[in-house]
């Protein structure tokens, strides 16, 4: 199956500051794809790049099997975009943002209103074609984004944090969209902060920091490689504990107040650990994206 984007080393550089470090990966059809990472790894930077909006420093980006440098207009008609922030018309109907976009794309007058119905009944948004965007709710207002996004029956939809400021409600009913379009086969580009969101969505990823890729790979395999089968967290770590771990050596986090230690199928150490260090202050529980996440690129907070 031919890559629907292809990225080779690719560079952004900003007054001599670079965002994106020569970067490369490639992303088949029909895939829901991620691209994590911390604030500042240079996500948005490459999104931009992927959508036309940013020209490249250097390296080579294709898309559809076209070069974004030359063939831009031609790529940007077979794709949609979610961006992060609300670019809703707010003196629109809801109605009447869909139409309107689909005029962009020159969508003849019919097949854009056969397009609104479909898409205002397939995200749940029928009941309210004529009420303005600043009468939507903020889950409202994502589906709707969404569904604008799809007016053109893209190739290719790129979402840049969808599901970003949404109550757990609104957004389990965002992920629940995102898995039927996934079922048709569309191709799907993802940056997301919610782990959950990528390892439900997603069939592989990137992780990136620091305009780096540091890691690639579908979910299952990273979880394994970078944080093992089952993780046990331990409160209140002992001098005895970090000497057994240290000794075992057996992989770890210490957090000071907090140990986690990553165990795998088959470590015979898991019984003495339970046994001489688990009486009342130990979880165990499985290994999951945001370990993985964590332990690559750190636990600081980032401005």
């Amino acid at each position: 199956m031919p890559d629907i984007i292809k990225v080779t080393n690719l560079v952004k550089r900003f007054n001599g500051f670079t965002a994106v470090d020569g970067i490369s990966f490639s992303m088949p059809k029909g895939n829901f794809y991620g691209l994590l990472g911390p604030n500042g790894a240079g996500k948005t930077t490459t999104i931009r790049m992927l959508y036309g909006f940013s020209p490249p420093t250097e390296g080579e980006l294709r898309i559809f099997g076209m070069d974004i440098a030359t063939e831009w207009r031609k790529i940007k008609t077979k794709m949609g975009i979610c961006h992060q922030e609300n670019t809703l018309d707010p003196d629109l109907t809801v109605e009447q943002n869909l139409h309107i976009y689909a005029g962009y794309f020159a969508v003849p007058g019919k097949k854009a209103r056969e397009r609104t119905d479909e898409l205002l009944a397939f995200f749940a948004l029928d009941h309210r074609r004529h009420a303005k965007v600043r009468e939507l709710s903020g889950g409202m207002a994502r589906r709707l984004i969404l569904a604008r996004a799809l007016i053109n029956q893209p190739d290719l939809l790129i979402l840049d944090e969808p599901t970003t400021g949404l109550d757990p409600q609104s957004r389990h009913q965002v992920w629940e969209k995102l898995e039927e379009l996934k079922k048709t086969g569309l191709s799907v580009l993802i940056t997301t902060h919610y782990m959950e969101e990528a390892e439900r969505l997603c069939d592989r990823l990137v992780i990136i920091d620091h305009g780096r890729i540091l890691v690639e790979g579908d979910p299952k395999t990273l979880k394994c490689e970078h944080a093992g089968d089952r993780i046990v967290e331990i409160v209140g770590p002992d001098p005895e504990l970090r000497s057994f771990v240290s000794e075992r050596r057996i992989e770890n986090d210490d957090l000071g107040t907090r140990m986690l230690l990553y165990l795998r199928d088959g470590n015979e150490v898991e019984d003495t650990i339970r046994e001489r260090f688990c009486m009342d202050r130990c979880v165990y529980r499985g290994s999951t994206l945001e370990d993985v996440f964590l332990r690559l690129t750190g636990r600081e907070l980032r401005e």
